[in-house]
């Protein structure tokens, strides 16, 4: 029966496109002008994550993001992930709230406070709930411009490990507010 299998497929292509995810809000122009430098995050895990100069993300040398001048994040597969809009706000797939990220902190989904911040030496610091700091390493070459760029690269590695998890890997907590 020809009619019914082009039926059965035609609805199997309506199925698969209802399930595919929408791009972050401005996908295609872009938000938030960032500087791509080549630098290095040397973790406290000791997991070394590098911004390439052509912005591909690489963790322990395999790509995991990319990051672009204007702001977008892909996945490893340069699949739409998030897009940095210009008041700082991260505007995932599917319009969905990835937190806020200024030029050197940034803070997860309804929060007011930092859990995170890039220090201008490049020093990680996690904040805890309790108002405490850790130390997640470090990065090289993150001075000056390219600050913003890494801050938006260590927020979306917690983003992903918040997700993953399903509690926080950076505790909420007190840091630096917008």
């Amino acid at each position: 029966m020809p009619g019914r299998s082009s039926l059965l497929f035609a609805g199997l292509a309506v199925l698969a496109l209802a399930c595919t995810p929408t791009p972050p809000p401005r996908w295609q122009e872009g938000g938030a002008a960032l500087a791509v430098l080549p630098a290095r995050w040397e973790r406290a895990n000791r997991t070394v994550v590098e911004i390439l100069p052509d912005g591909t993300v690489e963790e322990r040398g395999r790509p995991s993001l990319f990051v672009d001048r204007v702001g977008r994040v892909a996945d490893g597969k340069r699949q739409p992930l998030a897009v940095l809009l210009p008041d700082g706000i991260v505007a995932g797939v599917n319009d969905t709230n990835l937190g806020r990220v200024g030029v050197s902190n940034a803070s997860p989904p309804d929060s007011a406070y930092a859990w995170l911040a890039v220090a201008p030496d490049g020093s990680v610091l996690r904040f805890a709930a309790d108002g405490s700091r850790a130390s997640d390493g470090a990065w090289i070459g993150c001075d000056g411009p390219a600050l913003r760029t890494c801050t938006l690269v260590t927020h979306m590695i917690a983003m992903r490990a918040y997700r993953d998890r399903g509690t926080p890997a950076i505790g909420l907590g007190f840091g630096v507010g917008f």
